[in-house]
C-alpha cells in the first residue's frame, strides 16, 4: 500500500470515530430527556472496589456506541470511598472549590474529584446538556435544586466563574424573577445524586464551618463551558470551567 493510500486510509479512520463519538454523544443528550437517576446499585452487576476498578470499568462501559447510563450510575454507586485511593487527586484552595480531572475518558467523559473548604460553594449552574452524578467522597454537601428561569437568554459574559457562589455580574441592570426553589437535600459519604438539565439547575454547598468536603463528579458527555444563574432575578451567563489540576498534578496554565 502506497503512503498516500495509507495516510488516506488513517483519514476514513478518523472520520469514522468521530462519527460514532457525535452519534454517541447526541444519543447520551437525548437520554438526559428521560433518565432521572437510580437509588440503588443494580442486582448481580458488577461491583468497582476500588477507584483503579472504577476507573477501568467506565472506560469499558464508554467504549460503547450505545452507553447504559443505569450502569454508569450504577458503578458510582457501587464504589466505597477510599481515601487513600483519592487523596492525591484532591487538592484544595483557601478561596474557593477546586475540580481535579481524575479521567478525561477518551473525550466521552470527564471523571473528577471537587475539594471543598469549609463553607465554600458553587453558583447556581446547568450541566451543558450533559449527565451529573456526584458521589461523596468524605463530609457532606448540600444540594439546593432550582427551576430555570423564565427567561433563559444567554449573557456571554465569560468572565463570570462557577467557583463563587456570588452569581452573575450585576454591573447590568436586569429585572427578571427569583429563581424558584425546588429542593433542597444533604449527600452524605457514600452517597449519590444525579442531575441533568431537564431535572432543573443546582447549586452545592458545603455547610461546615469545621470540615472539608470532597466529592466525585462524572459529567458525560464532558463540557467546558457551561451557564451560572443569579438567585435574586435570573439573570444567565455564560461560565467556562477548567481544571484545578489533572492528574494529581496542578497545572496553573488551565486553571481559572
Amino acid at each position: 500500500m502506497t503512503s498516500l493510500a495509507v495516510e488516506e486510509n488513517n483519514n476514513n479512520n478518523i472520520h469514522d470515530r468521530d462519527s460514532k463519538n457525535e452519534e454517541g454523544e447526541k444519543r447520551l443528550r437525548e437520554l438526559t430527556k428521560t433518565f432521572t437517576g437510580i437509588d440503588k446499585p443494580l442486582k448481580n452487576a458488577r461491583k468497582c472496589e476500588t477507584l483503579a476498578d472504577l476507573t477501568d470499568e467506565l472506560r469499558k462501559t464508554f467504549e460503547s456506541d450505545h452507553v447504559n447510563v443505569h450502569y454508569v450510575n450504577h458503578l458510582m454507586l457501587s464504589y466505597e470511598s477510599n481515601p487513600a485511593e483519592w487523596r492525591k487527586f484532591a487538592k484544595f484552595d483557601r478561596y474557593r472549590y477546586t475540580r481535579n480531572l481524575v479521567d478525561a475518558g477518551n473525550g466521552k467523559y470527564n471523571l473528577m474529584i471537587l475539594c471543598w473548604n469549609e463553607g465554600h460553594a458553587s453558583a447556581i449552574h446547568d450541566h451543558a446538556d450533559s449527565h451529573c452524578f456526584m458521589k461523596m467522597l468524605k463530609g457532606q454537601l448540600v444540594e439546593t435544586r432550582y427551576a430555570w428561569p423564565k427567561d433563559a437568554s444567554v449573557n456571554e459574559d465569560i468572565r463570570a466563574d462557577i467557583g463563587h457562589s456570588g452569581g452573575t455580574s450585576e454591573e447590568t441592570e436586569y429585572n427578571g424573577d427569583e429563581l424558584e426553589e425546588l429542593s433542597r437535600s444533604t449527600l452524605e459519604t457514600n452517597g449519590v445524586c444525579y442531575i441533568n438539565d431537564t431535572l432543573g439547575l443546582h447549586r452545592v454547598e458545603n455547610p461546615s464551618h469545621t470540615d472539608v468536603a470532597v466529592s466525585l463528579h462524572l459529567y458525560c458527555p464532558p463540557f467546558d463551558v457551561c451557564s451560572i444563574f443569579n438567585k435574586r432575578d435570573g439573570k444567565r451567563t455564560k461560565c467556562k470551567v477548567t481544571f484545578w489540576s489533572k492528574y494529581g498534578k496542578r497545572n496553573p496554565t488551565d486553571a481559572n
